[in-house]
């Protein structure tokens, strides 16, 4: 009878770590996909395309943009968490990742579990903009116009559950007025509602409406974050011209699905963080009024953690129904 060799269980789990690391150091070999769970135009397809080119010289591999818009971010985000988990189909997600479980009853994902972060790219404020025919020139006049006028004012998003619907939604929980909500395809759709004068009000990110407010097309009132944007100097803080406590700002991350080898990520991460250094990924970034952010991580996802809570908190205190 021939001898039969008896694999040990510690040489099986060493061969299998010794692949994985002969096959993170080959990544990438082929094409890698960007999804942005949005319609192009908006915020997130902006930082996405200006990673993506940088990002595919320092890989040695083409990086393609790939929009699925739909569903309130859903449709892209979902596939990326089923996606094949070997860091070819990556996830470039606004914040609003963070609001989505708080919004909808059924959702096909978990924002904590089944993604992978790698890095922020981007953080940015918005800017709470109005058509220029709309008669306030402050955020208190448009507060008292409100007001004067409840369920009248009506307010652009890029879909149910995204950041500018909730950071609106707070606004007005806040200062005491009702506004009626007007979902949109994305946030391009919504920027040209505005520019169109479909609709008056925006809460609008930064990178992606900043030249249509320096044409004078748009009329700035204030920004969310807590100071003044560097972009828009003259233009005050929500809680400086009006609402004490009111403070928001939106980030763009970058994630691949869980499972990813952490060799994998930990290389991508080390690339964006490397790109966020440089002039060139910088001036792209801060020429739409947005400031680069690289995290680790680890720290990336304790920040989506805290913002999950977050969220889920100001949707229930604000009475929203998830749908």
């Amino acid at each position: 009878m021939t001898a039969k060799a008896i694999l040990h269980p510690s040489t099986f789990i060493l061969g299998c770590a010794l692949a994985a690391a002969a096959g993170a150091q080959q990544f990438p070999s082929r094409p890698i996909r960007i999804v942005v769970p949005q319609s192009p135009g908006g915020t997130t397809d902006f930082t996405a395309r200006a990673l993506a080119p940088l990002l595919a010289e320092r890989m040695g591999q083409p990086v393609v943009v790939d929009n699925r818009a739909g569903a309130g971010s859903m449709v892209g985000t979902d596939l990326v968490a089923k996606g094949t988990a070997d860091g070819y189909t990556l996830l470039l997600a606004p914040s609003a990742l963070t609001i989505i479980p708080g919004m909808y009853r059924s959702v096909p994902f978990d924002p904590v579990h089944d993604f992978a972060p790698v890095s922020t790219i981007s953080s940015y404020t918005n800017i709470v903009v109005v058509h220029p025919g709309v008669p306030a020139a402050g955020i208190k006049e448009l507060i008292a116009l409100a007001r004067s006028r409840p369920e009248t004012i009506h307010f652009a998003s890029g879909g149910n559950g995204t950041g500018p619907q909730l950071t609106a939604l707070l606004f007005a929980s806040m200062a005491g007025i009702r506004l009626v909500h007007v979902p949109y395809k994305g946030g391009g759709p919504a920027t040209i509602a505005v520019l169109a004068g479909e609709v008056q009000l925006y809460f609008a990110p930064m990178p992606s409406t900043l030249p249509f407010v320096k044409a004078g097309k748009l009329k700035p009132l204030a920004v969310t974050s807590r100071r003044r944007s560097p972009a828009l100097p003259d233009t005050p803080s929500v809680a400086e011209a009006a609402l004490l406590d009111y403070d928001e700002s939106t980030w763009n991350a970058l994630f691949a699905p869980a499972r990813t080898p952490a060799a994998v990520v930990a290389r991508l991460n080390a690339e964006v963080l490397a790109l966020l250094k440089t002039r060139e990924m910088r001036e792209r970034v801060g020429s739409q009024g947005a400031d680069p952010a690289g995290t680790s991580p680890g720290e990336l996802a304790a920040i989506v953690k805290r913002d999950v809570a977050k969220w889920a908190r100001v949707i229930r205190e604000a009475g929203i129904q998830p749908e």
